[in-house]
C-alpha cells in the first residue's frame, strides 16, 4: 500500500492535488479476500476518517488501469474514493463483457465488498455513486447506466462522466453494443451528466492510423444526446491520450505515445479532467457547484485552453 502525501492547504483549486493524504492498493480477483472483487482493482481512497463518495473509472480500449495513477490520486485527494478496475487484458470489438464487469463491480459495492479493504476509518458512501469512462470505457460506462448489461444493478449512479468517449470508428462503424443512436436528447440516464472532449482527439496523428476519437462517434455526438443537467468541455490542443500517466511502460505503454495525436505534454489534460471531474462530484454529489460554476464563468482558471464549454441546465 502506497502513501501520498496532499498538498496542505484546506481548500486546494480543483486542478491541483487536494488536501486528503491518499492511499493507494492493488486488489486481485483471485485474492484470498472473503469477498473478491470480480475484476482486479486499483483503488485510490483518502487515508483520513470520513464519509466519501465513491467514483468508478473504466480504462481505455487496451489500456491498463495503472497508466491512469495520477488521475486517480487526484480525484481521490479532494474526499473521493475511486475504483479503477482492470476490466480485460485483450478484447475484440464487443464491449459486452466489460459493460457485465462493471455490473458485477457495482454489486460487489452493494455488498458491502469495498468496507473490508478501506482503513476502517474510511467509510464509503453508497448512496453518492459516479461512474465514468475513458475512450471505450466512456462507452461502457454510458453503456451500463442505458441499461445494457446481462446483469441487474442494485445501486444508482447520479453522475456519469464520458472522457473523450468513443462509440467505434465512424458512424455506421459503431462497435456492439451501440450506445449513440443519433437522436438528440435521447439518453434517459436520470443522472448528472459530463462530457470531456479533446480538441486533438480527431485529428489523425499521421496518415497511416485513424483518429482515435473520430468524428461521428466521440465527445460531440455523446453529449447531442444527452439530457439536463449536462455539460461538455473540449480541451483545446490536447490529445485523446493526454490524460494518462507522465510515464506509461511495457509495450502498450509505449504505443500509448505513438497512436494518437498528442498535445505538447499530457500533465495539463490530465490536470484539467481530474478537476473538472472533483468540480462536477461536487456538484451533483455533494451539493456544492462553486467550483463548476466558477470554471464556468472563467473565475478559476484551468490548465488548459477551452474551445467549447456547454451546459444544458
Amino acid at each position: 500500500m502506497a502513501t501520498t502525501t496532499a498538498a496542505a492547504a484546506a481548500a486546494a483549486n480543483v486542478f491541483e492535488v487536494g488536501s486528503y493524504r491518499t492511499l493507494v492498493q492493488r486488489v486481485e480477483s483471485s485474492s484470498v479476500l472473503p469477498a473478491p472483487p470480480p475484476r482486479p482493482l486499483l483503488i485510490a481512497s483518502p487515508s483520513e476518517a470520513g464519509d466519501f463518495p465513491i467514483f468508478i473509472f473504466l480504462h481505455g480500449y487496451l489500456l491498463l488501469n495503472s497508466f491512469y495513477s495520477q488521475l486517480i490520486q487526484h480525484v481521490a485527494s479532494h474526499g473521493f474514493i475511486v475504483i479503477a478496475p482492470q476490466l480485460y487484458t485483450l478484447a475484440g470489438p464487443d464491449a459486452s463483457e466489460e459493460i457485465n464487469s462493471t455490473a458485477a463491480i457495482t454489486n460487489w459495492l452493494s455488498n458491502g465488498g469495498l468496507q473490508g479493504l478501506l482503513p476502517p476509518h474510511v467509510r464509503p458512501n453508497l448512496s453518492k455513486l459516479g461512474l465514468a469512462g475513458h475512450s471505450r470505457g466512456g462507452k461502457t460506462a454510458f453503456a451500463l447506466a442505458l441499461g445494457k448489461a446481462a446483469i441487474a444493478t442494485t445501486l444508482k449512479f447520479s453522475v456519469i462522466i464520458g472522457v473523450d468517449p468513443v462509440d467505434g470508428m465512424d458512424k455506421g462503424k459503431q462497435t456492439p453494443p451501440p450506445v449513440l443512436t443519433y437522436v438528440p436528447h435521447s439518453f434517459n440516464l436520470d443522472a448528472a451528466v459530463m462530457v470531456i472532449g479533446s480538441g486533438l482527439g480527431e485529428v489523425k496523428r499521421n496518415p497511416l492510423f485513424p483518429p482515435c476519437a473520430p468524428k461521428g462517434v466521440n465527445h460531440e455526438d455523446f453529449f447531442r444526446e444527452c439530457r439536463p443537467p449536462a455539460c461538455h468541455f473540449v480541451a483545446k490542443d490536447c490529445g485523446h491520450l493526454d490524460v494518462l500517466d507522465d510515464v506509461t511502460e511495457g509495450i502498450r505503454g509505449k504505443a500509448s505515445y505513438c497512436l494518437c495525436k498528442n498535445g505538447k505534454s499530457r500533465e495539463p489534460m490530465r490536470k484539467f479532467v481530474g478537476g473538472i471531474v472533483v468540480a462536477f462530484m461536487k456538484a451533483y454529489l455533494n451539493g456544492d457547484e462553486s467550483d463548476l460554476i466558477a470554471v464556468r464563468d472563467g473565475v478559476e482558471t484551468p490548465p488548459v485552453v477551452l474551445q467549447t464549454i456547454e451546459f444544458l441546465p
